[in-house]
């Protein structure tokens, strides 16, 4: 019979536990507790823009064309994804799948942050605010782009290398 992936990431765990040092398991409660406390700041979060977006609905005043509307609700979506995106990377430290918070991963956060700043952006932005989340967004980019190409030529050279696999 198979375990609930669930009860096996939990059995894992519980089987590392014991061969952690102390400052191993002191990583481990800290990103419990992390994502426990991003988990309720994700679900108070959803409930409040459920309720914005039943009120604006009920009250006739949801328009999706209206700038302003469509700054906000999907403002609050992308913070939701930005708090989803952030608390995966905790948990998979908490699983034990990476030791630390990946760069890659905070890159990432960062650029959906950017991503979320342009939908907000205002109409009447000035030139250089829009020049400097560009330059961001550009060096952001190139950044993950370099890691990426760095992973995926690790990754081939520990394909074709036999002694890497020993």
């Amino acid at each position: 019979m198979h375990k609930e992936s669930g009860h096996t990431a939990l059995d894992e765990m519980r089987s590392q536990w014991r061969l952690m040092t102390v400052y191993e398991r002191f990583e481990q409660v800290v990103a419990l507790v992390l994502s426990a406390v991003i988990a309720v700041i994700i679900v108070v979060s959803l409930f409040q823009l459920i309720a914005i977006v039943f009120t604006l609905l009920v009250l006739d005043a949801f328009n999706p064309l209206d700038h302003k509307v469509f700054q906000s609700v999907f403002g609050m979506i992308m913070t939701l994804l930005i708090a989803m995106e952030f608390k995966h990377s905790i948990v998979r430290v908490a699983l034990r799948r990476d030791s630390i918070i990946q760069v890659k991963t905070v890159i990432l956060i960062g650029l959906i942050a950017l991503a979320r700043k342009f939908v907000i952006l205002d109409a009447e932005a000035s030139p250089g605010k829009i020049a400097a989340l560009a330059g961001a967004t550009l060096a952001l980019g190139a950044t993950y782009w370099l890691l990426r190409e760095r992973d995926d030529r690790a990754a081939k050279t520990s394909e074709h290398d036999p002694s890497s696999s020993q």
